[in-house]
């Protein structure tokens, strides 16, 4: 007898019932992949795993030649040519190219956070999220740059590191041309342009145009130093001003 359960309880079903059960699901999915045995209901899905152990991918993009590996890859990315934001959420509107990023938007309104790290229990709304958080607490970095060794936890840190060597700057400003390697640092230079400052200081009112400024500023007011001097344990609110005094213990006034 095997032990299962049910809305009542517990109950036993008979072994026989159970190995008819599993043969019952083997007999849905009767087409096995050869190489990691992962069975599928269809033969056609079957196809398109098996181009992930080829690395097979015969259907390209029209417009930027990029390959895939089966059909409906191809149809989402077209999107990002078109356009097309065919699935909205229905609470603000919101529209997506995928549905399964209407999903995963979702979980901003509800709050659901269903990947939670099995260390620290922090929690995240996709697992990606969680397997970058891991690495906090591994150490691990798998993105190693191939010209200066350094390594990365993430691949777009990598990416971005990367144009150090290239001297590529992607994100050029409308307005004075100034270009960036990072799509942030572009947003923040253009409050330059706007005047916008969006982070205000709940003490005195004082806004500016980046956090980490307001972030110093706060300290004016709590009187938190947290870079000392370890020669003469003077400490200083920034890390410059503490560069800055260091040069009074090693004689350069330049």
């Amino acid at each position: 007898m095997k032990i299962a359960e049910g809305l009542e309880g517990t109950f036993s079903v008979p072994v026989d019932v159970a190995n008819g059960r599993r043969q019952h699901r083997a007999a849905e999915r009767p087409f096995p992949c050869d190489i990691c045995k992962k069975s599928f209901n269809k033969r056609c899905y079957l196809n398109n795993h098996i181009r992930v152990h080829t690395g097979e991918r015969p259907f390209s993009c029209d417009v930027c030649k990029k390959s895939f590996s089966n059909r409906c890859g191809l149809r989402r990315h077209i999107r990002v040519h078109t356009g097309e934001l065919p699935y909205a959420c229905q609470i603000c509107k919101k529209c997506f190219s995928e549905s399964g990023h209407v999903k995963v938007h979702m979980r901003e309104h509800t709050g659901e956070r269903p990947f939670s790290c099995d260390i620290c229990k922090k929690s995240f709304s996709v697992r990606c999220s969680l397997t970058r958080h891991t690495r906090v607490h591994t150490g691990e970095r798998p993105y190693s740059c191939h010209i200066c060794k350094k390594r990365f936890s993430e691949s777009g840190h990598l990416k971005v590191h990367f144009r150090e060597h290239t001297g590529e700057r992607p994100f050029s400003c409308d307005t004075c041309q100034k270009s960036f390697s990072q799509r942030c640092d572009l947003k923040r230079h253009m409050r330059v342009h706007t005047g916008e400052r969006p982070f205000h200081c709940d003490m005195c009112q004082r806004c500016f145009i980046e956090s980490s400024h307001l972030k110093v500023h706060v300290r004016e007011h709590t009187g938190e130093r947290p870079f000392s001097c370890h020669e003469c344990k003077k400490a200083f609110i920034t890390r410059g001003a503490l560069k800055r005094h260091h040069r009074v213990h090693i004689g350069d006034y330049s």
